[in-house]
């Protein structure tokens, strides 16, 4: 199935971001709300414990997961934000990096915030995301 996300660019805003500034859909589709991917194993333990690129590999991998359930794909995601339990921006940088290498050229709207902490016990990486499918009956 092709994906109906249609990527906005402009070129009166800086090109030397890894992210569209915009996206759209055309209706009707089916919209996917994903809570926040977190790095957790299916015992519910936080992985790589210390390890933000680890983090954020599980992260993507559980994003994937949870996508599928719902028929969906990383290409249908219109909008994501990427949360890192850190004030340093290495580690920001760290763990965008991983998210960039899932997303592939599918650089979608995103914003990337350092915060305090995070939901799960030595979480450091969490992504939620907003996908959209063709409608029952649409291709």
């Amino acid at each position: 199935m092709t994906s109906g996300v249609r990527l906005i660019r402009n070129d009166q805003l800086t090109q030397q971001v890894e992210y569209a500034y915009a996206a759209t859909v055309d209706a009707p589709v089916r919209s996917i709300w994903v809570a926040g991917a977190c790095p957790l194993d299916l015992d519910g333990k936080t992985v790589a414990v210390g390890d933000y690129a680890g983090q954020a590999h599980q992260v993507m991998r559980n994003l994937v997961t949870a996508l599928e359930g719902a028929g969906a794909s990383l290409t249908d995601i219109v909008k994501t934000t990427v949360y890192v339990a850190s004030t340093r921006q290495a580690d920001l940088v760290t763990a965008w990096e991983v998210y960039r290498e899932y997303m592939g050229e599918h650089d979608v709207p995103s914003t990337l915030l350092g915060v305090t902490v995070l939901g799960y016990h030595d979480q450091l990486v969490e992504v939620e995301a907003v996908a959209v499918i063709a409608g029952e009956g649409q291709a």
